[in-house]
């Protein structure tokens, strides 16, 4: 259960001001049909977390446990620094114009799919399955994660998103990576 609690609380903090809410923002301020929006992203993001958990159980097959252990703690730490710099959504009219015959949904779905691809949520579900030996639970973390990001960004949409404290929760978001690193290490080298 640790390992579904940590990967919700982390891809929650992720999510925050990440290019994924704010597409999910853009999509609601579109659209405005927040339901199937909504399940397009929660389908999307299982799909996703679901591939990059599967890659983070397998990565533990075949890269060496002291060279994984490295690898994971400086991602962690790697991403703490990542957290501190904002996301920026570029003008996604033309690929919403796009998608767009396709439906709310269809376009919500694609759109999702892609921008959350190499995002850092993603990373953080493959660096997290190769942490914790739970597949299924780490999955399921980072996807209700995301739907806690999304969820009001897309029912509240730009009226909720200023009165976030978007920088505060990056920073705690970074700390929260930062400390998962370092004790990653700290728990091989001093126990």
């Amino acid at each position: 259960m640790y390992e579904f609690l940590l990967s919700t609380g982390i891809v929650a903090l992720a999510e925050m001001g990440d290019k994924t809410q704010l597409l999910a923002l853009l999509l609601a301020a579109r659209f405005r049909k927040p339901v199937p929006i909504l399940i397009a992203i929660l389908l999307a993001t299982i799909i996703n977390h679901g591939v990059s958990a599967a890659l983070g159980q397998w990565v533990t097959t075949v890269v060496p446990e002291i060279v994984l252990l490295w690898v994971l703690a400086l991602g962690f730490i790697a991403m703490a620094a990542w957290m501190l710099i904002p996301d920026e959504l570029g003008d996604e009219t033309d690929s919403i114009n796009k998608w767009q015959k396709y439906g709310v949904f269809g376009a919500t779905f694609v759109l999702f799919f892609l921008a959350e691809i190499g995002d850092k949520t993603q990373i953080a579900t493959v660096a997290l399955a190769a942490r914790f030996d739970s597949l299924f639970w780490v999955m399921a973390g980072t996807t209700l994660g995301m739907m806690i990001a999304n969820a009001p960004a897309v029912f509240a949409g730009n009226k909720l998103a200023h009165k976030l404290p978007i920088a505060l929760i990056h920073k705690i978001g970074a700390a929260v990576f930062l400390l998962i690193g370092v004790s990653a290490l700290a728990q091989h080298y001093l126990f």
